[in-house]
């Protein structure tokens, strides 16, 4: 088995830029401090994102998708990171079509994954932002579905709800269910309740288990990659803001202790960088997908939370304000650190898989 080449490509970098291109026109920091507000997705951004072909990359041409890998979808989503964006892009371009990506052969699967790649639609997985297993919590009684699942990503935002309930994956409209904003801490990705009361729904064929554990592997492996730009985003903005701040004469950021600081963010951030792209590549190659997932989890959520925390302090006064956008990063890091298992849970899972003793 090869190595594999972590480096970016020059089609990777490519996509960066033009993603970059479109969140600096439409996902600044002024306008997603503005939208924050509200707590909802910003439907013209995933449109954009949609036209881009950003949200659908991984999944193959065949299907309606853009033919790439998820090594591409990282790169998407650590753009997403570094700016926050209010989009469905875990729930939707994620845990939903790597769902369905795995019961393709199904003819309601196949067509779903079709209009989620066009962007004519936006779907989530039924599941837990939290959860690392799965368990389903919906059962099917009478030909209906019967259930309720707490904190669910992006539902608010998603048409088409892709459920597990009695061994299969189901395909509910969202009119369908009742979908109950709750309150997040990270309001750039709201979560909300989902209740299923008899509800009617297409049953996929497949294995309902064996869909949602693929699921959860790509989104936690490519929720590492967000963190990254989190982490990146946090890092640069700091430098930046020590650069031009000034006390007794001179910049703040040649105060040796400020700079061991962000040495120390940097080279975490190095770290997290080559665990988050080799979840990717693992993704996008089948090779060791659990140990790398685990591996990347266990480090890049702790990281990010690092560098958010440095970020709003080393700001200082103007970090702690609701005008500056250093809360929203701290939050989508503390956030994204319980979500699809905590780096403890990862832990454990990797100390099996790698025959580590207890």
């Amino acid at each position: 088995m090869s190595e594999p080449n972590l480096r970016y490509s020059d089609v990777e970098d490519g996509l960066r830029a033009s993603v970059r291109d479109l969140l600096a026109d439409r996902a600044d920091a002024a306008t997603v401090l503005a939208h924050a507000e509200s707590a909802e997705h910003d439907p013209g951004l995933w449109r954009a994102l949609a036209e881009l072909g950003a949200t659908s990359l991984h999944v193959p041409e065949e299907l309606g998708g853009q033919g790439a890998g998820y090594r591409e979808t990282a790169v998407v989503a650590e753009e997403l990171g570094a700016s926050v964006a209010p989009v469905p892009f875990l729930g939707s371009a994620v845990l939903a079509t790597a769902a369905l990506l795995h019961v393709s052969q199904d003819d309601d699967a196949r067509a779903a994954l079709a209009r989620l790649g066009s962007g004519e639609i936006t779907a989530t997985l039924v599941v837990p932002l939290s959860t690392w297993d799965s368990t389903p919590s919906v059962q099917l009684v009478d030909g209906g579905l019967v259930g309720t699942v707490r904190s669910v990503a992006d539902a608010r935002a998603a048409d088409l709800l892709v459920v597990p309930a009695g061994g299969a994956l189901h395909l509910v409209q969202a009119s369908a269910a009742t979908v109950t904003p709750v309150v997040s801490l990270d309001v750039t990705r709201p979560v909300a309740d989902v209740e299923f009361t008899g509800s009617t729904s297409v049953a996929l064929v497949g294995s309902a288990e064996d869909a949602v554990r693929a699921a959860l592997l790509a989104g936690a492996g490519i929720l590492a990659s967000e963190q990254v730009g989190i982490a990146q985003w946090c890092l640069d903005t700091t430098v930046a803001y020590l650069k031009q701040r000034y006390q007794f004469g001179r910049p703040v950021g040649s105060f040796q202790a400020l700079k061991h600081r962000l040495a120390d963010v940097w080279q975490q951030l190095v770290l997290a960088r080559a665990a988050a792209r080799n979840a990717a590549d693992a993704l996008a190659t089948g090779n060791d997908v659990e140990v790398a997932v685990s591996v990347a989890q266990s480090l890049c959520a702790a990281v990010a939370v690092h560098a958010a925390h440095e970020c709003v302090q080393l700001h200082g006064g103007i970090g702690m304000t609701w005008e500056h956008p250093a809360h929203l990063y701290l939050k989508r890091a503390k956030a994204d650190e319980i979500a699809l298992g905590t780096p403890g849970r990862h832990r454990a899972s990797l100390a099996h898989l790698v025959d580590l003793p207890g």
